[in-house]
């Protein structure tokens, strides 16, 4: 029988779940999922402790930036999700410039703990994503998948999500600059 999957905000009570599921390396390296809302300089300068402090912070703050999946009680996965704007990296991307001038959303980061891997929860939390977005009045959630040339690539590479999660989630690709990195949408409604 396949677990259930809860998809929820990481709201404050939630922060040592957070904690927890990106364990002592910040998820990867130390970046604690702020690699897309600090400039090249700064996130490389904060790396680690100062990376944690500013994703706790926006945790506690209740911002909501982002949100966890579960299996039973245990944190299996998280992905960040927000207004495009809050991510300036984005804005610095050639090959993920904007498409138009809509008013979206982005996922731009993913992490599921290894043992939780390869079970849905990229779906589940771009599902989840795409219902957040929406009640926040959100009209398109886009994000920025890798789609690799043949099938040698770790998993760990993949943080930003595949293009296979996101087409299984209803998103359609809008553009491709990179032959391996599209921009994917998924129109919410009104």
């Amino acid at each position: 029988m396949a677990a259930k999957i809860r998809v929820l905000p990481a709201t404050p009570e939630r922060w040592p779940d957070l904690a927890a599921l990106f364990g002592s390396r910040g998820a990867c390296g130390g970046c604690w999922c702020m690699y897309w809302r600090r400039t090249a300089a700064d996130f490389n300068r904060r790396k680690g402790r100062a990376n944690r402090a500013s994703l706790r912070g926006l945790v506690t703050s209740g911002r909501l930036p982002g949100l966890l999946a579960y299996i039973d009680r245990t944190p299996a996965g998280w992905c960040s999700v927000g207004p495009r704007d809050v991510f300036p990296r984005l804005e610095q991307s050639r090959v993920l410039r904007r498409i138009d001038a809509e008013p979206v959303w982005s996922v731009v980061c993913f992490y599921v703990s290894q043992s939780h891997r390869r079970q849905g929860i990229s779906v589940a939390l771009l599902e989840g994503a795409a219902a957040f977005a929406r009640r926040q009045g959100a009209r398109i959630l886009e994000g920025y998948p890798v789609e690799p040339r043949g099938s040698d690539y770790v998993d760990a590479f993949a943080w930003t999500g595949s293009a296979e999660a996101f087409r299984a989630a209803g998103f359609v690709e809008a553009r491709r600059a990179s032959p391996t990195r599209p921009i994917m949408r998924r129109y919410l409604g009104a």
